[in-house]
């Protein structure tokens, strides 16, 4: 066995390679100039930008479009002030800067206003054309509602407003919403009854108190003169009220011995006696 205690070779112990590192200050100035120079660039960018802003102002104040002039055409129930302050057409505006859009809109929330239409002229002028709806009936349904002849539920009555138009029952607000399409479509052919009966002859629409509407079964129309039911039904109203107008006067002779009378035959006019 080798005695490795007595060989002449001997390991040497190595020591650690350590590297003494010297700690530098930090250079605040380094990092700080580049966002120095950030924020200058901002700066001066913020700068320009309220330069330009400034001109800008300038210059609308000093644009020679300014509204003079303001035409309102086809209005009726509505005064040329009221339209002017809801539209916010006001003298002196920037023409180039209204937002005819925008008026219009407004414009459209009033329930008398159906369209409107709005022109530019410069280098003062202003143009607005308005189209108002024009009441047919009132529908009483809970409310009092004006109708038009399209079929459009579109106003309730205020105080003030006329009361002097054929009244319409057998609606509800719930039938526009649980089933607006056919109540839209029965409104319409309530227009078309009133229309047929306001040109027909010697039954005339001031010869009606009230047009009511049964879903089942159509409609039944109520005189002035002793509220007697005209039962009439649904479709061909122009025929049947024909018929009826050449023997309304005669029958409404008889009125204190009739009970009913009933439109809703092709070729005949059934009248029940009470």
């Amino acid at each position: 066995m080798r005695d490795f205690a007595a060989s002449p070779y001997h390991r040497k112990k190595v020591a650690a390679n350590k590297v003494k590192v010297q700690r530098q200050p930090l250079d605040l100035k380094k990092y700080l100039r580049p966002l120095g120079k950030v924020a200058l660039g901002l700066s001066g960018a913020v700068l320009v930008c309220a330069v330009f802003f400034g001109m800008y102002r300038a210059c609308a104040e000093l644009t020679p479009f300014r509204l003079n002039n303001v035409e309102v055409a086809n209005s009726r129930r509505l005064t040329r002030d009221e339209i002017l302050a809801i539209a916010g057409a006001e003298p002196g505006c920037d023409l180039l800067r209204m937002n005819l859009k925008s008026m219009g809109e407004h414009l459209l929330q009033n329930p008398w206003i159906e369209s409107v239409r709005i022109r530019r002229y410069f280098p003062d002028g202003l143009s607005i054309a308005v189209t108002e709806r024009e009441p047919l009936a009132v529908v009483n349904m809970g409310f009092i509602y004006y109708l038009d002849a399209k079929g459009n539920v579109f106003k309730v009555l205020n105080q003030g407003d006329r009361l002097d138009y054929p009244v319409v029952t057998g609606f509800s607000e719930e039938d526009l919403n649980t089933d607006p399409a056919g109540t839209r479509e029965a409104l319409k052919a309530t227009c078309d009854l009133i229309m047929i009966l306001r040109d027909k002859g010697a039954f005339i629409l001031a010869d009606v108190s009230e047009i009511h509407y049964d879903k089942g079964y159509g409609f039944t129309m109520f005189t002035s003169s002793g509220a007697l039911p005209v039962k009439i039904g649904s479709g061909d109203f122009s025929a049947k009220v024909g018929r009826f107008a050449r023997i309304y006067r005669e029958l409404m002779a008889q009125r204190s011995t009739l009970h009913y009378i009933d439109l809703d035959y092709n070729d005949k006019i059934v009248v029940k006696k009470g």
